[in-house]
């Protein structure tokens, strides 16, 4: 896993570190108690005198002549009413580089005041997202890019054991997010199936999981015909993983899109931009991330994961349009488009993982493009037929900073599903795609009161053409951990 800079608290030692970052908004004060005084009073200094700026990403660089915290960088972060959490989370993303630059081993951070950066909430999410800025997905470059930044102190503005609690949940979550970016990020003639599988397992191990692993043989016996169809054309053949952890509590399922590589199959896709689709499995790196977050943080639920591994290649002996395929529930399946994949690999998996009447089922998946027309990159198309369930997610997902928006199931989008010569069939055309996809899935969740669906391909990863670094994000990891964490404290 990659190695993310350290994250803590200042205690009541000197405080040392090769570069202090200050950072202040229009008209608002700024703590400055918890530095020795020489370099508070430097610091004063320039305010008064007008040097550090307020204006957003406006910075002025100071030397304190102080051998504990002889460089200083004051930020400039606006208007405090304008604030957004991505905002914060830009910023911190500019700290880390500015330390980076800099040569800087170590970084003390003044976090200012201000109601987004207040409670253990809060703690979480900076220390989180600081984490996730000294991230590198570097294995296959011949020369590594290697960061000097390798410890960052926090001086809160607040409580100092509110934020400890919180700094040490964050980094516990950037740990989780730092596997699902690993994983995702691995090229996809490595990523196969199989490997894929042998590390979810291994991951499992390390984490007291147990983990059972199903190849085509036994996904055969089980009448899995829907994962079996898509990896049908590959030389690469499927596999499903079960992950189950914990002893007491409540059931959550969880079920992750685990599509290798995706080339549409005999329904082509286009050459432009199928290098992508080494994200296609996303969903199911997204599943990990939040295992190995509930393993760490020792959640009181019993946790199963369930993640379909398929790669969908055009191949003589690959599925058609025009078949008809049996899934797990029984269920058939007529084939319209095989691009259409990841559907038919959930099916198999969200009716096993619903067989075993868990008490809260999600799923997580790239599953269409419509999704990311409707929302773009930013946010996550969130699917339930549970108000209470859908409102609690959309809440943890604000408290996350991560972005997610309701979206319809209507009545007439699953009978747009139904085949004419099967039960189903599997695209329902091009108008509200992520509306009918999320109604075919709806077909493999019955008993399951509580269940949801996210699309998250939109942001699930950056590409080529998007801002930020290119690769996986990790999305999803907080927010659901964050609603498990709530989840299992509530009382009965």
């Amino acid at each position: 896993m990659a190695k993310l800079v350290s994250v803590r608290v200042a205690g009541r030692g000197a405080l040392k570190a090769d570069l202090l970052v200050v950072a202040r908004f229009k008209g608002l004060p700024i703590k400055l108690d918890m530095l020795p005084r020489a370099v508070a009073r430097r610091i004063q200094q320039a305010i008064d005198g007008g040097a550090f700026p307020w204006q957003r990403e406006r910075r002025h660089y100071l030397a304190t002549g102080n051998k504990e915290l002889p460089s200083v960088v004051l930020y400039g972060l606006g208007p405090s009413r304008d604030l957004e959490w991505r905002d914060v989370a830009a910023w911190l993303g500019s700290v880390v580089a500015e330390a980076g630059k800099s040569g800087a081993r170590s970084l003390a951070l003044v976090v200012p005041k201000h109601t987004l950066l207040e409670g253990e909430g809060a703690a979480e999410r900076v220390a989180r997202h600081l984490g996730m800025a000294s991230y590198r997905f570097d294995e296959f470059k011949g020369e590594h890019k290697i960061s000097t930044l390798s410890r960052i102190v926090l001086l809160p503005p607040e409580d100092s054991s509110v934020w400890r609690r919180g700094v040490a949940t964050g980094k516990s979550l950037a740990q989780a997010s730092a596997l699902t970016r690993d994983l995702a990020n691995t090229p996809p003639n490595v990523a196969t199936p199989e490997w894929m599988a042998e590390r979810a397992r291994a991951e499992a191990e390390s984490l007291g999981m147990t983990a059972q692993i199903l190849a085509p043989d036994e996904l055969e016996s089980r009448g899995m015909g829907g994962i079996l169809a898509v990896g049908s054309g590959s030389r690469n053949s499927p596999r499903l993983v079960r992950l189950e952890w914990g002893e007491e509590g409540p059931i959550a399922a969880l079920v992750g899109k685990g599509v290798t590589f995706d080339t549409g199959g005999i329904s082509i896709k286009p050459a432009s931009k199928m290098d992508e689709m080494k994200y296609d499995k996303c969903g199911a790196c997204t599943v990990l991330g939040i295992a190995h977050a509930v393993a760490t943080l020792e959640l009181p639920i019993r946790l199963r994961a369930y993640l379909p591994f398929a790669e969908n290649m055009p191949d003589g002996g690959s599925y058609r349009p025009g078949d008809i395929v049996r899934c797990f529930n029984g269920k058939t399946v007529e084939i319209i488009n095989t691009d259409a994949e990841g559907r038919m690999i959930l099916a198999d998996a969200l009716a096993w993982a619903t067989a075993e009447k868990p008490d809260a089922l999600f799923e997580y998946s790239t599953l269409t493009g419509a999704a990311v027309v409707a929302l773009g990159m930013s946010g996550a198309a969130l699917y339930s037929p549970d108000d209470e369930l859908a409102g609690g997610l959309l809440d943890a997902a604000e408290t996350s900073g991560e972005r997610l928006w309701r979206m319809p199931l209507w009545s007439e989008f699953k009978e747009q599903m139904k085949g004419a010569h099967a039960d189903l069939r599997n695209s329902g055309g091009r108008w509200g795609g992520a509306n009918t996809a999320a109604a075919f899935l709806s077909n493999f969740v019955d008993g399951t009161e509580r269940w949801a669906h996210w699309d998250i391909a939109g942001p699930a990863y950056v590409g080529a053409d998007g801002k930020g670094s290119v690769g996986a994000t990790g999305f999803g990891v907080a927010t659901t951990t964050l609603w498990l964490r709530r989840w299992s404290a509530a009382p009965e």
